[in-house]
């Protein structure tokens, strides 16, 4: 007969070898301690144990992350829950499902749960920026913590980091997408209240900045006598030449489709998809605009964008392109003008200098302009108004 294998210490452990079958070896204080060892090598603790005349096996962790002291404090533990009648097994169970339920109702996982409910509401890449902030800026931090144990202090930890690298306007943002999470929850039943809300005179107040925008008549004169004038690429200066003339944002213009545009027509659709507000919008072209396009067709007509990349591929312009022409025609994109300031030069000179309606002004901007009774305008409101306020804005340009 071979010699009777007991554990002793942690030399007789590393001594035990994988066999072709799973086997057990006692710990030499006895009491049900054992170790038993898979045919891989690996070594798993188990404490053998009766409760109400039935033989049981209670797992307390694998060897060596949980060395034998370790192991003798656990099943010590659970025979203390055995004498008071107490099963360790369904103790063990009612942690790993409370330990679950925690899990499933973590701030992160609630999160993620409110940014699925929220995407159809606006646009992919502004669900990518609130998911990315988030996970590099909250999730770590508190993610993992039930949305229900989150406090005002510990978001405030977390929001205090984004500050203290210079980016205040992202820890106000941060805060508010944290509330909307928090607001979720209560609707839900996964919590009771927004901590969030008690953080709003906490943070760093940010110094309001305004896109760089040439909102002057004359400068904005010399701003299109520059783009006139520009000697990049023809792409690049047809985005440019046409970014005044219609306004939209600057990733509505460089994912401009000529399927979305009816030059006959004089009308260029974009779907909801693309918006900010994600309801679709009409820009009425002026005849200076469907000269542009019609430039452009013959060298992007055939392709998917009327800005393409050079780069190749089906990909429009990346979203740096306008506001690098601007900086080689000599524009400060902090100070003076950038890709964006466009929609200013419009919104200020229509009203101030042309005289037209603010909230012809707005509709066309896309803002969410409202009727006396409250209910949003659709995208072919004041049209006729628009189309003239279209053209007229060209020709004064």
């Amino acid at each position: 007969m071979g010699e009777k294998l007991e554990i002793t210490n942690d030399l007789s452990i590393r001594g035990l070898k994988p066999k072709v079958k799973p086997y057990r070896v006692p710990c030499v204080t006895g009491q049900g301690l054992c170790l038993e060892v898979a045919p891989s090598g690996g070594k798993l603790w188990r404490l053998r144990y009766y409760f109400e005349g039935k033989e049981k096996l209670l797992a307390l962790g694998g060897y060596p992350a949980v060395g034998l002291a370790e192991a003798r404090t656990r099943r010590d533990d659970a025979r203390k829950l055995l004498a008071n009648g107490i099963d360790p097994g369904d103790v063990k169970k009612a942690q790993k499902a409370a330990k679950a339920e925690r899990a499933a109702n973590s701030f992160e996982v609630i999160a993620r749960e409110w940014l699925a409910r929220y995407a159809p509401k606006v646009t992919a890449r502004h669900i990518e920026t609130v998911r990315g902030r988030m996970e590099r800026d909250l999730f770590p931090w508190i993610g993992g913590t039930p949305i229900e144990d989150v406090t005002a202090p510990m978001l405030l930890e977390a929001l205090r980091r984004v500050e203290g690298r210079g980016a205040v306007h992202t820890a106000k943002r941060l805060r508010m997408y944290a509330g909307q999470v928090f607001r979720y929850g209560i609707a839900t039943g996964r919590c009771e209240r927004d901590v969030a809300a008690d953080l709003r005179d906490a943070l760093t107040e940010e110094r309001e900045q305004h896109r760089a925008a040439i909102t002057e008549p004359k400068q904005a004169g010399e701003l299109l006598r520059a783009i006139e004038g520009y000697a990049g690429s023809w792409i690049g200066r047809g985005a440019l030449r046409l970014a005044p003339l219609v306004f939209v944002r600057p990733g509505e213009l460089r994912h401009a489709e000529w399927s979305e545009i009816d030059l006959d027509k004089a009308e260029w659709n974009i779907p909801a998809g693309k918006m900010k507000m994600r309801v679709a919008h009409l820009v009425p072209l002026s005849r200076q605009a469907v000269a542009i396009l019609r430039e452009l067709h013959p060298m992007t007509g055939q392709g998917r964008y009327v800005f393409p990349s050079e780069r190749g591929g089906d990909r429009p312009i990346s979203d740096n392109t306008l506001n690098a022409a601007l900086r080689r025609m000599g524009y400060n994109t902090r100070e003076e003008m950038t890709a964006h300031g466009f929609r200013a030069m419009a919104r200020t000179m229509l009203d101030e200098v042309l005289g037209f309606r603010p909230d012809f002004i707005e509709h066309q901007l896309a803002h969410a302009v409202r009727d006396p009774n409250g209910r949003a305008y659709n995208r072919t409101a004041h049209l006729a108004e628009r189309v003239k306020m279209m053209q007229a804005w060209a020709d004064y340009l």
